[in-house]
């Protein structure tokens, strides 16, 4: 008899929105349809029901032993790091037996960049009577949740970098809409003050909410007082195949104990926008003609290596 999979535990944020909170749910339900050789459960940390621990006891009811616990969030802050392994040790007390294993949050990876691409096209384009605009007149401001967590926030960057690598903006700015600097309205003055006349606020979110619809309000409010400056909003990120396919990915890491750093943005693995001819080249050690030992007596300088 083969030992069954570990089940995917899908562990969210949770929010006051009950939109956002349905989607979740369906996205779960998802999830489980297109995958009916895996026991599928999911729960929120906070706010919204149903909890984690009840997630968990329902796979346990059904029989399961070992879990992958995957975040749907898309930076590591205090939840991911923080509160679902607390949430998970706890079930392991209440269910004496159980395993887990433990995933990586969402982002930045490839696959979301493109979802987030598709976004702004979607913006770009004629709507409203509106004429398209071209991208290379076009700054992004990419909207995180924000943090206390100065690694979460740096996360949020770092996607907005890898969105503007190859893909002909004028720019992306970042802003955050709690917790951390700058604000929407500050950073869409950033934009401003770095000569941008039309600007598409892009909502880094996975599904509707509280949150995202603040970005907007705010978005709508500075633009109201700013006539000079044509602004759109973008959509969150929503449902998407690739983030079903994303979840599985991380689970898959998660099970076979493959948790790679940050190769998930790595030009040597994945054909990056502009970057392509770099994909699967060998790695060979490089010298910098700006350090102090010419000789580099054997040393190789950490060769990128990417065999797996």
């Amino acid at each position: 008899m083969t030992t069954p999979p570990p089940a995917l535990l899908i562990a969210g944020h949770g929010t006051r929105d009950e939109a956002g909170a349905e989607a979740f749910r369906d996205f779960v339900r998802e999830l489980g349809a297109r995958h009916p050789e895996l026991p599928v459960a999911g729960g929120f940390i906070e706010l919204s029901p149903p909890p984690l621990g009840d997630a968990v006891t329902e796979l346990v009811e059904r029989g399961v032993r070992r879990f992958a616990a995957v975040p749907l969030m898309l930076v590591s802050a205090g939840h991911a790091k923080g509160d679902i392994p607390a949430a998970l040790s706890r079930e392991k007390e209440r269910h004496p037996g159980i395993s887990y294993t433990y995933g990586r949050p969402l982002g930045p990876h490839p696959a979301l960049l493109n979802v987030l691409e598709r976004r702004l096209d979607e913006a770009l384009d004629a709507t409203g009577g509106r004429a398209p605009l071209d991208r290379a007149d076009v700054t992004v401001l990419l909207v995180g949740r924000g943090s206390t967590d100065p690694d979460a926030n740096a996360e949020v960057y770092k996607a907005a970098r890898l969105l503007w690598e190859g893909r002909g903006y004028a720019g992306v700015e970042t802003a955050f809409v709690s917790l951390a600097a700058p604000d929407v309205p500050s950073g869409l003055d950033r934009c401003v003050a770095l000569g941008a006349r039309r600007i598409v606020v892009l909502p880094y979110f996975l599904f509707t909410g509280i949150l995202p619809d603040r970005v907007r309000q705010q978005t709508e409010g500075w633009a109201a007082a700013h006539p000079e400056v044509e602004v759109r909003s973008a959509d969150v990120i929503g449902p998407e195949p690739e983030l079903l396919d994303l979840v599985m990915e991380r689970y898959e890491e998660a099970v076979k104990g493959d948790l790679r750093m940050n190769c998930d943005s790595c030009v040597y693995r994945i054909a990056l926008p502009g970057f392509e001819d770099k994909v699967g080249l060998p790695q060979q050690p490089h010298f910098h003609p700006d350090d102090d030992d010419h000789h580099h007596h054997g040393h190789h300088h950490g060769a990128h290596t990417h065999a797996h």
